[in-house]
């Protein structure tokens, strides 16, 4: 059990915004008929209700859920204000083995645990959980995106996180080699999930060489199975080699941390822009790769089309202008690695700043409004 001071510490030990506090809220739900035990962390709602979605993870203890889900919510508050968007930062985590736990009784408690926030967290789908999980969820709180087209959603985000990475490894390029064009460029994807194998799928159709890894065998193979063309263009690496391969880009797509002092030393890559979340394990790590001359596109910029897709729903999904409006992530990235070279710092501070300023400009007008922010 988690003893109270720990939620605290856990919480002040995630860098708040300047002027909003740390987090406005961490929930705690256990059902004990179903199992269901999970949090939710709501950073900020300066930007509008948050908005993240339900990691389902096998955490080896309570304390590691809890820093994860913090870290995770604080990344979203983040990631919206740099995409524009009017959501604030939020997430949530189920603690178990979605394999072997997950029941249409569990997620639909969950949903309900959802439902008593009172709109203040808008939940979605993340690792562990799937389309059909929001539709259950959905059978008991409107406060969910990314159910199926059916019920009036935008279905799987996989896919439009996948197309704003295309996007930030365009920009990326454009900065470093003067020029989108990817035909020719070898990028390394780790991590072959529904993200990372949609956006092999871009960068074959680029005319890019690919390097792939995940831990599952079976996802690299339908990775190759799906283009039997390119398969003198598609390779495969041990994912514990994947940040040392020989290329132009490399992808992280799978979970955080994976970039750290180690890691950073055997890089052998011109650029790192890829979907997973809190891929810097520690501040330090920015500059570390500014001094190895690596182009860094921070993570929660790179990976912006899935939530981009899904807020596009409250005013009638429609794919054609959320897709237009994911291949903005493009700008946004020529908008961060300007900054960072105007002002001489690394990109994920940049990053920070650009976010920064937006909530700070909204929050005043708040502030105006309603008398408090």
């Amino acid at each position: 059990m988690t003893p109270a001071s720990t939620v605290f510490e856990t919480m002040d030990a995630v860098d708040g915004l300047p002027g909003t506090g740390d987090f406005e809220q961490v929930a705690f739900c256990h059902h004990r008929p179903t199992g269901l035990r999970a949090i939710v962390a709501i950073h900020s709602t300066v930007l509008g209700p948050a908005l993240g979605g339900t990691r389902f993870w096998p955490y080896d203890t309570e304390a590691e859920a809890l820093t994860d889900v913090c870290r995770l919510a604080r990344g979203m508050t983040y990631k919206h204000a740099a995409a524009g968007l009017d959501q604030g930062g939020g997430k949530a985590v189920i603690w178990g083995d979605p394999r072997t736990v997950r029941t249409e009784g569990l997620m639909r408690a969950y949903g309900r645990f959802v439902h008593g926030l009172a709109g203040r967290y808008l939940t979605a789908e993340d690792v562990g959980t799937t389309q059909a999980d929001m539709d259950l969820i959905r059978r008991e709180t409107p406060h969910v995106t990314g159910v199926s087209p059916s019920l009036g959603g935008s279905g799987d985000p996989s896919p439009a996180t996948a197309w704003g990475v295309l996007w930030a490894i365009r920009a990326a390029a454009e900065v470093r080699w003067g020029s989108p064009d990817l035909a020719g460029r070898h990028i390394t994807v780790s991590g072959v999930g529904k993200v990372g194998r949609a956006l092999v799928d871009h960068l074959i159709d680029e005319g890019a060489t690919v390097t792939v890894a995940d831990i599952r065998d079976d996802a690299v193979r339908a990775v190759h199975d799906d283009h039997p063309e390119a398969r003198q263009r598609l390779h495969t690496v041990a994912p514990e080699e994947a940040h040392a391969v020989d290329c132009d880009v490399f992808a992280p797509c799978a979970l955080g941390a994976v970039l750290d002092e180690t890691t950073i030393a055997a890089l052998r890559c011109e650029v790192v822009a890829g979907s997973a979340n809190n891929q810097l394990a520690t501040p330090d790590d920015d500059q570390r790769l500014v001094d190895r001359d690596i182009l860094y596109v921070p993570d929660y910029v790179a990976s912006a089309g899935g939530v981009i897709n899904i807020a596009e729903e409250p005013a009638g999904y429609d794919r054609a202008r959320a897709w237009a409006r994911i291949e903005g992530i493009h700008d946004t990235v020529l908008a961060v690695l300007e900054r960072s070279r105007r002002e001489r710092i690394p990109p994920g501070e940049a990053a920070d700043r650009h976010a920064e300023a937006r909530i700070e400009a909204v929050g005043a007008v708040s502030l105006l409004r309603t008398g408090r922010p």
